[in-house]
């Protein structure tokens, strides 16, 4: 297997679980197994991860000699800005919508990357690929268009309604939208600065800026909640080294898109964990959506 295929399922793996707490401790819900927990803002666990990540990010830093400031600071602040805000944006989603919805939107960043790869980086990508990613976007279109629909069931599409708003709906195609330009920031550094320098920078920048939010809205940790939020960091920190050695293995052409595997991760743990029962046109969307991106991974990978 390509390393960078390997290192990017791993990270999917690793970001499935920060995603399951994120959602815990978002919704305060109480699972048996997790006891009855507090709600957190989105940005109080963005902040919880960023303060992990940077202590992470520094020992290493100075354990390898690396320079702090790294080589290309403008596309490194780029990438770290553009994350800030796709993260924040992304641990509300996943506190407002269903996981598996949720984990859809944010999963369009490849396709983002893609098309910012070929303006930014001069990439080529075949002209039948863009079928597949046309593909991807009808599957998003039919999990919107399904809130018009009662499925001749009103009880049953009024209980997902009540979780679906279009409004995040809308947020989370923005917040892929930042992803994508966070990914193709990270290609762009590959050539010049080392991956725990890139990683080193999303919390640099997310700290000031998530502190700033909590002045406003905070909860104190009690407990067993502390563990929670250092798993949070931990696997945060996890995912964003692997995501950033599989983005310097190779094209964001072939990349990328196997980070649609985390969406069957999103929906089985919203299925089995969080009770979250999805209409059949929905669940086809995310079919179409994830199929669309893996015919467009194995195009480029056959070429």
């Amino acid at each position: 297997m390509n390393k960078g295929i390997l290192f990017i399922i791993l990270s999917g793996l690793c970001f499935t679980v920060v995603n399951f707490f994120v959602k815990l401790l978002g919704t305060g819900e109480s699972l048996s197994f997790f006891g009855d927990l507090q709600e957190y803002p989105g940005h109080e666990l963005v902040l919880a991860r960023s303060i992990v990540s940077a202590a992470l990010s520094y020992i290493i830093l100075r354990k390898r000699k690396i320079p702090l400031k790294g080589n290309n600071t403008k596309w490194l602040l780029i990438r770290g800005l553009s994350g800030t805000i796709a993260l924040t944006i992304f641990f509300y989603t996943i506190h407002v919508l269903p996981l598996a919805v949720a984990s859809i939107f944010q999963y369009l960043a490849p396709i983002f990357t893609v098309i910012f790869a070929i303006i930014l980086l001069k990439e080529k990508v075949r002209a039948i690929q863009w079928l597949f990613i046309i593909l991807s976007f009808c599957g998003v279109s039919l999990i919107v268009l399904d809130q018009f629909s009662d499925h001749g069931n009103p009880m049953a599409a009024l209980q997902v309604k009540e979780k679906i708003s279009f409004f995040w709906m809308g947020m989370g195609v923005i917040s892929a939208v930042f992803s994508g330009i966070a990914y193709t920031a990270i290609m762009k550094l590959k050539a010049t600065d080392a991956p725990i320098t890139i990683v080193f920078y999303f919390p640099i920048i997310a700290i000031p800026l998530m502190t700033l939010l909590c002045f406003y809205d905070f909860t104190f940790p009690r407990g067993i909640e502390w563990f929670y939020l250092l798993i949070i960091g931990l696997f945060t920190q996890f995912a964003q080294i692997l995501l950033t050695k599989a983005l310097h293995e190779g094209s964001a052409s072939v990349i990328t898109p196997f980070q649609y595997l985390g969406a069957i991760y999103a929906f089985s743990i919203g299925f089995f964990v969080f009770n979250e029962t999805l209409s059949w046109v929905i669940n086809i969307g995310m079919i179409l959506t994830v199929s669309g991106v893996i015919g467009n991974a194995i195009l480029r990978k056959r070429r």
